[in-house]
């Protein structure tokens, strides 16, 4: 149940700093959208590198599943926490529009963190 929580925690806090971050450079979505894609694309980016590194801290052993499971998290918790806002709330879009524009985004996430996994399974077997 500990491991559920902090990797409920680690999703929740990816969506949260990536929110804030969005909230804070929507100004710049009317004025030039391309320039506020990227940028959203690099916080996210920062954001999953970094919970990645903080949760692999703790980690011991079998990285690669670790990895899957806190790519799940991500995924899971950013779709969850956004659907609300998009579909019935301040930014209401169709299902179609927010997956095409921002829920396919966070398949980077677990890319990035199988990735750490694999790669620090590794290097552990080195």
């Amino acid at each position: 149940m500990k491991k559920l929580g902090r990797l409920l925690l680690f999703g929740f806090l990816s969506w949260l700093l990536t929110f804030g971050a969005s909230v804070c450079l929507f100004s710049l979505k009317k004025d030039n959208e391309r320039l506020f894609e990227m940028l959203m694309g690099i916080v996210l980016t920062i954001c999953t590198v970094v919970f990645t590194l903080l949760y692999f801290r703790k980690v011991r052993a079998a990285f690669f599943h670790e990895g899957v499971l806190l790519g799940v998290a991500f995924v899971v918790c950013n779709n969850l926490f956004d659907l609300p806002m998009f579909m019935a709330g301040p930014m209401r879009m169709p299902l179609f529009h927010y997956l095409k524009d921002i829920g396919i985004a966070y398949l980077s996430m677990p890319i990035i963190s199988v990735g750490f996994g694999y790669g620090i399974q590794k290097f552990r077997q080195l």
